[in-house]
């Protein structure tokens, strides 16, 4: 396993994090924490989750349980800003909901600090400058190492970098967005941005929601218990053109000898703002494969060759929209 920089900072992670969204959800308590001891023991330092996740904490609990005793071996990213309760104050970035998020992850994860604290999506209803304030206060209490953002638009990241920096706060190091070889909308703005501030990118759905591993055809839909089938998140990739475009990468898969899925998780890795590829697994063997696709470098002719396939979306938005 290679490791990165966790945006501008010290820290450095597993080129490949794992994903906490299934834990809880498809796989019970000792399922997650086998496939989580599995990760670690293969070099697997990042591990990425949220307080929304999986019927509300499950999947903190989880992770919390099978890191016990090796908390300083992982990288623990957590978010907060979905609707955790019924009442009002029970969602968003405002600092009333921040300080009652964290203690609850740091309960729930069994520990005293969270590594990387992320806002999971932008709330238009609290002002930018009480949600960082709240945050820089968290890492001057100890309680958060560094913090992050989910899902903003570049305009929204320009926004946050200028507060922080006037006002003296803790800057964002990452931004996790949704990015993939056939959703590359965040290479014309957010992009540039993060590499003129230093600011790692953290894809999520790296595999398209299991659409870049070449298991669905144009006439085999998402079947029931699938991710795409339950999340209703990713069913966007579903286009004539995308299936043009995965004939074509599967050639360049061929012509290495390698599967899909490893040319999709080399293509993100070639990327020097990649802070780390967030894989979810429901199994040891995805894991293994997700570990072996980041352990193989596409050559740099091939990263072309995509690139000119995928040219065209470019300008596509993209397709988790505001996440509302």
């Amino acid at each position: 396993m290679r490791y990165r920089k966790l945006g501008n900072s010290g820290l450095e992670v597993s080129e490949i994090g794992l994903g906490g969204n299934n834990f809880g959800f498809r796989l019970n308590e000792q399922e997650s924490i086998s496939i989580i001891s599995h990760a670690l023991d293969n070099g697997v330092n990042f591990i990425d989750t949220s307080n929304w996740y999986s019927q509300r904490g499950l999947s903190e609990q989880f992770i919390g349980k099978a890191i016990k005793g090796k908390r300083s071996q992982v990288v623990i990213a957590t978010k907060f800003s979905f609707k955790m309760g019924d009442g009002p104050n029970e969602k968003g970035a405002s600092r009333s909901h921040i300080l009652q998020a964290i203690d609850d992850s740091l309960k729930r994860l069994n520990t005293d600090y969270i590594d990387l604290y992320q806002i999971h999506r932008p709330d238009p209803g609290t002002p930018l400058l009480e949600t960082l304030s709240t945050l820089n206060d968290l890492v001057r209490a100890g309680k958060v190492r560094y913090i992050g953002c989910c899902n903003f638009k570049a305009w929204q990241v320009c926004d946050a970098s200028w507060i922080s920096q006037t006002h003296n706060f803790e800057p964002f190091i990452t931004v996790q967005t949704e990015y993939n070889i056939l959703n590359r909308s965040i290479e014309n703005e957010l992009v540039p941005l993060c590499r003129e501030r230093n600011i790692g990118v953290i894809p999520w759905g790296p595999l398209a929601g299991g659409f870049l591993t070449g298991k669905y055809s144009r006439a085999n839909a998402p079947s029931p218990g699938t991710r795409l089938h339950a999340m209703k998140l990713y069913n966007g990739y579903f286009t004539e053109g995308n299936f043009d475009k995965l004939v074509q990468l599967k050639n360049i898969a061929d012509k290495h000898n390698r599967v899909l899925s490893d040319v999709a998780i080399s293509w993100l890795l070639s990327r020097p703002y990649i802070s780390s590829v967030i894989c979810a697994a429901t199994s040891k063997d995805q894991i293994s494969a997700n570990i072996a696709s980041a352990g193989w470098k596409l050559p740099q002719k091939a990263v072309s060759e995509i690139e000119e396939i995928t040219s065209d979306l470019l300008a596509l938005e993209p397709l988790w929209g505001d996440l509302q």
